[in-house]
């Protein structure tokens, strides 16, 4: 028996340091790389770079990207893990699979997608041209790209924890006379908070990393569509590897933050649950 018990400790002991080991070796070693690459030649120069007019730009634009798309994907994830979680109506199984459908396709072909819809000559292309509306190669592009790829995010973390949460307290309160929206403010809502913050926050920090669709439609122009992956792709292809890394950094720094505020929120969460 003690022997069984030594084997047990010993097998969770090897498998606890290969779990650190890979973990340092995929997520931390590649990390310190890109923070060690980007103050190689000191912080100023790090900070030149970042203060640069296209790097500036680009960082404006993936804030204004991800501050349009993560407020939409909000409520529309919202929406649909209220109808999944809620109701019972035909098509909610079709639905759920569509959800899960930026998941499966490849962001280049989602990004794909926009540009046979929108692009010059794209099935709405003459309609948009003959109106001097951009989509593709401008701000609405990148905004419908991210959106299609940042969707499921929210709805995803909302739709396990609702149905495990079910009806019953909603029914209650229409049963009192509430109305559909004072049930999901007051008794919705309250349940699902912290849950819905952690959503937020994931589709935020995707919303502001994402390369495949965005590259697709944004033209690449620089000081105008490029975003922060984009501005680090040309920046590393024109040998501009200091500049490069200094705003990879920045984008790292910033999903390290979201990350962090993600971990506090569950934390929070959990602690709430269990005096609960």
């Amino acid at each position: 028996m003690r022997r069984l018990r030594d084997g047990n400790h010993f097998l969770r002991l090897s498998v606890l340091l290969v779990a650190i080991a890979l973990a340092c070796v995929i997520l931390l070693l590649p990390l310190a790389a890109v923070f060690t690459e980007a103050l190689r030649r000191g912080i100023p120069v790090a900070l030149q770079a970042l203060a640069d007019p296209d790097a500036w730009a680009a960082i404006q634009l993936t804030l204004l990207v991800a501050a349009i798309a993560v407020p939409v994907n909000t409520v529309g994830g919202i929406a649909a893990a209220w109808c999944i979680a809620k109701f019972e109506f035909p098509g909610r199984r079709f639905l759920l699979a569509l959800i899960e459908l930026p998941f499966s396709v490849s962001p280049v072909i989602s990004g794909l997608v926009w540009v046979l819809l929108f692009g010059a000559h794209g099935w709405f292309g003459e309609w948009l041209q003959e109106r001097n509306i951009q989509i593709i190669f401008a701000l609405p592009g990148l905004v419908l790209a991210t959106i299609f790829v940042t969707f499921p995010f929210v709805a995803r973390t909302l739709v396990p924890l609702m149905q495990e949460q079910g009806r019953g307290a909603e029914e209650a309160a229409a049963t009192l006379g509430a109305s559909g929206w004072q049930i999901f403010r007051r008794v919705t809502l309250p349940d699902i908070r912290w849950a819905l913050l952690s959503g937020i926050l994931l589709c935020n920090a995707r919303a502001m990393g994402e390369f495949g669709a965005v590259s697709v439609v944004s033209g690449h122009i620089r000081g105008e569509t490029n975003t922060m992956p984009l501005h680090v792709e040309i920046l590393y292809n024109e040998y501009q590897f200091v500049a490069a890394f200094a705003v990879a950094a920045l984008l790292a720094l910033l999903a390290l933050v979201t990350l962090g505020a993600k971990a506090l929120l569950e934390r929070h969460g959990s602690s709430r649950a269990s005096l609960l």
